[in-house]
């Protein structure tokens, strides 16, 4: 049986002081999960995360989430080649969010459209503004189906 260091929750001392991450996943079962890029603090991109996703991110030290959309574990990088390993994991106070700091390489990038992170606009205004800097891949080349 292997060990997991993911336990029940219990008091709320214990989630608020305590050395145990005691995860609280929402009635989908499913918690929020905020990665950043682990040298420059910007975040990439907000996915959602299972019990599943969350042991299996700590056991490979791949980041892996859960797919709402294909109602599935997602590998981040398993088809674009643009993983991202983790090298912190945080839960805030109450631990009903994570938080991921990754190493996607020098050049890598988290978002489907090939940009750097997932936020690669801005409101100005009434409109969003492109501010992301140029691709870093192509996804229709990186996605051919």
């Amino acid at each position: 049986m292997s060990h997991t260091c993911i336990h029940e929750r219990t008091s709320k001392e214990d989630i608020e002081k305590g050395n145990k991450l005691q995860p609280k996943f929402d009635s989908n079962g499913l918690i929020p999960c905020i990665t950043t890029e682990v040298h420059s603090n910007e975040v990439i991109m907000f996915a959602w995360m299972n019990e599943e996703a969350l042991k299996h991110t700590v056991e490979t030290g791949k980041a892996t989430y859960y797919s709402r959309s294909r109602g599935k574990l997602w590998v981040k990088g398993e088809s674009s080649g643009q993983i991202q390993w983790v090298k912190e994991l945080r839960t805030d106070c109450d631990q009903d969010v994570i938080l991921i700091k990754a190493d996607i390489g020098e050049n890598g990038a988290a978002c489907h459209t090939g940009y750097k992170s997932c936020f690669y606009r801005r409101l100005e205004g009434e409109e969003l503004v492109y501010d992301g800097g140029e691709r870093v891949f192509d996804p229709a080349e990186v996605y051919k189906k």
